[in-house]
C-alpha cells in the first residue's frame, strides 16, 4: 500500500493544486456494498467516488493527524520493524469519549523512516493490528512540509512571531508551502482510501493538515468533517501578513465544526473570516455558526482536558512511590517549586528563571529555601532560535546558581534528559507549586497534571503512609497567554514578560496560608477532573453529528479553482432561473407584475456610480411599456433620485424608502403611506445615530422622508460591526413605545415607520390588479437583500388567495446562490439584466397577426 501521491508534487509545483489524479486504491472501502446514491428532486449527486451505500455498519471515525499514536523501532535481532501504542497520544486517549461499538481509524505519519520496500507490509500490518493508516511522505516532502513550513512559518507565526529580518524567523517560501499543500493532498488521499463516506465521521488535528478539509470536500461534497486547532490562532493583524492566508482560511471553512481552546482564538479566527472574506458570524441558539455559501460552519470553544484514568495509574505505581520519597527527603525543610516546558523560545524558560532570581534577590529570607525544579522536554523542532534559548536557559541558571547557591544548594536545578512519566508525577506530587511561564501557547496541560497528581490516589496515599482525609493543596502560577489560563480560576495570573509581577506571584504562592491553597485546590481538582480527554471528545463529535444533521436534506455542488474550491449547499428546490423557461411563461401569459429591486439587482452592490445604465433604462422602458406588464422598481431608496434616475420610463412604477411612496408611473402622484405617518420617532433616532457616525471612522448617516440609515460598510470591519449591534440594541430600546421598527441589513441600520415595507409593496399592487378585474396570471419579483424576502414571501402569499380565479405562474429570484425563500436564482446583475432583456425582446417580437387575434379574443371576452 506504498503511497503515490509523491508523484503529484510537479503537478502542484505547476499549479494544478486540485486537478492532481487520486492515489488508486490499494484498500477496499469496508464494510460497503455497491449501490447508487438518489439524490432529492431528482439530484445527481456530485460527490465524485460516493457510489457506495452503507449496510448500517459499526459507528466509525477517523482521527486524522501529523503522526500517528505509536512508537516504531527495529528488532536488533531481525531487523524487523515493531510497533506499541503511544499511551501518552491524546488521539490514543480521545477515545475514551467514544462509545464502546466505535471503531476508530487513525490516518497519519510514523515517527521513522521506512524504506520504500517496505512500506506496503508495514501499511496493511499497521491496519490490521492498530486500525493505523501510514502516509509515508517522501523525504524531501516531509522536510519542507513539517521542519519548513509547518515549523518555520506557521508555527511562529501562530505565536505572534514575525518574521521582520531574516535573523528574526525565516520568510515566506512558495516552494515550502507547495510542499504543505503536497503533503495534505497525501494525507487526503489516504483518508479516502479508509472512508466510507456516507457513515463515517472525520477529525482533523492541528495547524499541519488546515488545507486537507479542501481536497477531502472536493471528492466527497457532503463529508462529515471537523478541524480541531491545538495551537493559537493569531489576531488578524499578525494573520493577515501570511501570503497563504485566504486559502488556509477557505479550507478550515470546508469543515463543518471548527474547534478551538479559548473564545480569544475563536475570535481572531471569526475577526480574520470577517476582514478577509467578508463573512459574518451569529450566534444560533448557543452556537456560533458563519454561513459559508449556504452550510453554516459551527465553531466549538471547548479545552483539552487530560487522561484522569492514565495519570492515577501512573500514582499507584510502585516506582512512583519510591520517588515521591526521594525527592521528599532531597528537598526536606526547602519550598519546591516545578516547571516542566519544552526547549523552545515560547515557553517562556529563561523568564522564569530571571523571576526567581528576582525572587531571591528581593526576599533575602527565601534562599536556601526556594528551589526551582525545571525539567526540559526535548525540543520539537530545530534551529537557531532553540540553540539560542538553550543556551540562555543554562547560562542564567549557572548565575542564580552561582550567586545565591552553596555547596548544600541550588535554587534552579535543570533536568534536561528523557524524564520516564512516573518521575515526572513524582515531582508533581510534591511540588507546593507549578509555574507554566509561556509566553505564547495552545493549550498546555502541565497545570491539569499536576493538580490530579497533588490529589493524590488511595494506593498512593497508602503506599506513603499519608492520611486518605488530609487536605489537598496546591498553587499555581500561571501565564495569561496559555489555552488553559482561563479554566483556571484558582490560578495567579501573571504577563510572564513581568519578571517583577511573577516574582511577587511566586513569593504569594508559596507563602499563603493552607486554608486558600485548598480552596483553590479543591475548585480546580472539581473542574479537571470532570472536564477530562473524554468529556472534551466526547463534546466535539456530538457537536459535529448535529453540524452534520442537514447534509443530505439539501442540494450541494462544488465552485472554484484549486484551494478556492467550496460547496454551495442549498434548498432541493432552489435551482437557476432559465431564460427560456420565464420567457415562455411571458409569452403566453397577458397580465403580468414585475418587481425588481434597484441595488444589487439591477445596479451592482460594489458600483461607485449608482445611476442605471443605458441598457437598463432601455430594458425598464420596454417591459413597463407593455399594456399587459405592471413592473415596479421597489427601493429602499430616497424618491428623489429613483425619480430622476428612471424618469425616461414613463409607464415605470415606483415604490421608494421600502413602499413609504409609491408611484404608479411618471405622470402620477406620489402616494404617502397612511401607516407611518406618524414620523415624530426621527427626533429621538437622529442624535444617537449622530453620536455613533462620530465615534466611528468611516461610518455615515443618511436622511431620508420617511427613515434613517446608518453605513458603516467603509468602517473598520470589526469594529463597525460591533457599532451596528450595540447602535441596534440602543435604538431599539428607546423606541420600544414608538412605531418604528429598527433592522439590521448588509453593512446598514435602518430605522422605519413601523409596518411599511417591501412586502406591502407587492400585496398592494397584487390586490389592486385583482380589483381592477385583470388578476396577474404571471408573478416575477426579484431582489438580494433581506428586506426582499419580505416581496418574496409576500408574492407566495397573495398570489395563493382565495380571491384569485387561478393561480399564476410566479419567478422569486434572488441574487446570489444563498438561502433565501425564493425559488429560483441568479448569479449577478449581469445575469439579471440578460434575463430582462429575453423578456423585453418577447415583449416587441411578437407577430403582428398573433396580436391582433388576441385582441379580438379579448374584446369577445
Amino acid at each position: 500500500m506504498a503511497s503515490r501521491s509523491c508523484a503529484n508534487f510537479l503537478d502542484l509545483a505547476s499549479g494544478n493544486l486540485l486537478d492532481i489524479p487520486q492515489t488508486p486504491r490499494a484498500l477496499p472501502r469496508v464494510m460497503t456494498v455497491p449501490g447508487i446514491i438518489s439524490d432529492l428532486d431528482g439530484y445527481v449527486s456530485n460527490d465524485g467516488d460516493s457510489d457506495v451505500t452503507s449496510t448500517g455498519c459499526r459507528e466509525r471515525k477517523i482521527i486524522v493527524a501529523n503522526m500517528l499514536p505509536l512508537h516504531a523501532k527495529r528488532d536488533i535481532d531481525d531487523s524487523k520493524w515493531c510497533f506499541i501504542l503511544d499511551e501518552d497520544s491524546l488521539l490514543l486517549q480521545l477515545r475514551d469519549g467514544f462509545s464502546s461499538e466505535t471503531e476508530v481509524f487513525y490516518v497519519g505519519s510514523l515517527k521513522v523512516d521506512v524504506n520504500a520496500n517496505e512500506q506496503e507490509e508495514i501499511a496493511e500490518k499497521l491496519l490490521e493490528d492498530f486500525n493505523c493508516v501510514p502516509t509515508f511522505l517522501p523525504q524531501d516532502i516531509q522536510r519542507k512540509f513539517y521542519l519548513g513550513f509547518c515549523k518555520q512559518q506557521l508555527w511562529p507565526l501562530f505565536h505572534y512571531m514575525l518574521p521582520m529580518c531574516p535573523e528574526n524567523g525565516e520568510r515566506f517560501d512558495r516552494m515550502l508551502w507547495q510542499a504543505y499543500v503536497s503533503a495534505n493532498k497525501i494525507f487526503a488521499d489516504k483518508v479516502m482510501e479508509v472512508i466510507n463516506p456516507e457513515d463515517d465521521f472525520v477529525w482533523v488535528h492541528d495547524y499541519h493538515l488546515m488545507v486537507l478539509p479542501t481536497f477531502l470536500r472536493k471528492h466527497y461534497n457532503r463529508v462529515k468533517l471537523g478541524f480541531f486547532l491545538h495551537s493559537p490562532f493569531p489576531s488578524s493583524e499578525i494573520y493577515r501578513t501570511l501570503p497563504v492566508r485566504d486559502d488556509i482560511l477557505r479550507g478550515l471553512l470546508n469543515c463543518d465544526l471548527i474547534g478551538f481552546h479559548t473564545f480569544d482564538y475563536a475570535r481572531h479566527f471569526l475577526s480574520c473570516c470577517s476582514r478577509m472574506l467578508g463573512l459574518d458570524y451569529e450566534s444560533k441558539r448557543g452556537h456560533i455558526g458563519l454561513d459559508y455559501f449556504g452550510r453554516t460552519v459551527y465553531i466549538k470553544i471547548l479545552p483539552v482536558g487530560v487522561h484522569m484514568g492514565q495519570l492515577e495509574s501512573v500514582l499507584n505505581l510502585p516506582s512512583t512511590s519510591a520517588k515521591i520519597k526521594e525527592i521528599q527527603e532531597q528537598f526536606e525543610g526547602k519550598n519546591l517549586i516545578l516547571g516542566i516546558d519544552d526547549m523552545d523560545i515560547f515557553k517562556g524558560i529563561s523568564l522564569k528563571l530571571l523571576a526567581v532570581e528576582h525572587l531571591l534577590q528581593q526576599h533575602p529570607n527565601l534562599q536556601g529555601k526556594v528551589v526551582l525544579v525545571q525539567i526540559v522536554n526535548p525540543a520539537r523542532g530545530s534551529g537557531k532560535d532553540v540553540e539560542e534559548a538553550k543556551k540562555e536557559t543554562y547560562l542564567t541558571a549557572k548565575r542564580i546558581n552561582e550567586v545565591y547557591g552553596s555547596p548544600h544548594y541550588q535554587p534552579v536545578i535543570l533536568i534536561d534528559r528523557h524524564v520516564p512519566r512516573y518521575e515526572k508525577s513524582a515531582y508533581y506530587s510534591v511540588a507546593e507549586c507549578c509555574i507554566v511561564n509561556a509566553v505564547r501557547d495552545g493549550m498546555n496541560l502541565v497545570p491539569y497534571k499536576y493538580i490530579v497528581c497533588r490529589q493524590g490516589t488511595p494506593y498512593m496515599n497508602e503506599a506513603m503512609v499519608a492520611k486518605s482525609d488530609s487536605p489537598r493543596t496546591s498553587m499555581l502560577v500561571v501565564s495569561e497567554f496559555i489555552g488553559c489560563s482561563p479554566s483556571l480560576s484558582g490560578a495567579i495570573r501573571v504577563n510572564p514578560w513581568d519578571i517583577n509581577a511573577v516574582a511577587d506571584a511566586l513569593s504569594v504562592a508559596i507563602t499563603i496560608c493552607d486554608s486558600e491553597k485548598q480552596l483553590r485546590h479543591e475548585k480546580h481538582y472539581k473542574y479537571v477532573s470532570t472536564h477530562d480527554i473524554a468529556y472534551w471528545a466526547r463534546s466535539f463529535i456530538q457537536d459535529l453529528e448535529r453540524a452534520c444533521q442537514e447534509h443530505y436534506s439539501k442540494r450541494c455542488w462544488g465552485i472554484g479553482w484549486g484551494l478556492g474550491f467550496r460547496i454551495v449547499s442549498l434548498s432541493p428546490s432552489f435551482r437557476r432561473l432559465s431564460i427560456d423557461h420565464i420567457v415562455s411563461a411571458y409569452r403566453r401569459t397577458n397580465r403580468r407584475a414585475i418587481f425588481l429591486d434597484y441595488d444589487g439587482t439591477i445596479v451592482p452592490e460594489a458600483s461607485i456610480v449608482k445611476s442605471p445604465s443605458p441598457e437598463v433604462i432601455s430594458v425598464l422602458k420596454t417591459l413597463s411599456s407593455d399594456p399587459k406588464s405592471t413592473v415596479f422598481i421597489v427601493s429602499g431608496r430616497g424618491r428623489s433620485s429613483l425619480s430622476e434616475w428612471l424618469a425616461p420610463c414613463e409607464m415605470l412604477g415606483i415604490a421608494a424608502e421600502h413602499g413609504y411612496f409609491i408611484r404608479w408611473s411618471k405622470t402620477s402622484e406620489w402616494e404617502i403611506s397612511s401607516i407611518g405617518a406618524d414620523l415624530d420617532w426621527k427626533n429621538i433616532v437622529e442624535p444617537v445615530m449622530r453620536q455613533y457616525t462620530e465615534a466611528t471612522d468611516g461610518s455615515c448617516m443618511e436622511i431620508k422622508d420617511s427613515a434613517l440609515v446608518w453605513h458603516h460598510q467603509d468602517a473598520d470591519p470589526d469594529f463597525g460591526s460591533c457599532q451596528a449591534k450595540e447602535l441596534l440594541v440602543h435604538l431599539e430600546n428607546v423606541l420600544s413605545n414608538e412605531p418604528a421598527v429598527v433592522t439590521r441589513g448588509q453593512h446598514i441600520v435602518e430605522v422605519k415607520p413601523q409596518g411599511v415595507s417591501k412586502g406591502l409593496v407587492a400585496q398592494k399592487v397584487l390586490l389592486k390588479m385583482v380589483n381592477s378585474g385583470k388578476p396577474p396570471d404571471f408573478v416575477m419579483c426579484i431582489g438580494d437583500d433581506r428586506s426582499d424576502e419580505d416581496m418574496f414571501e409576500s408574492i407566495l402569499s397573495t398570489a395563493h388567495s382565495p380571491s384569485l380565479p387561478a393561480a399564476p405562474e410566479i419567478f422569486a429570484c434572488t441574487v446570489g446562490r444563498k438561502p433565501s425563500k425564493a425559488k429560483y436564482y441568479l448569479d449577478d446583475t449581469a445575469d439579471v439584466i440578460k434575463m430582462l432583456q429575453g423578456l423585453a425582446t418577447a415583449s416587441c417580437s411578437k407577430p403582428r397577426f398573433l396580436s391582433q387575434i388576441q385582441v379580438s379574443f379579448e374584446s369577445a371576452v
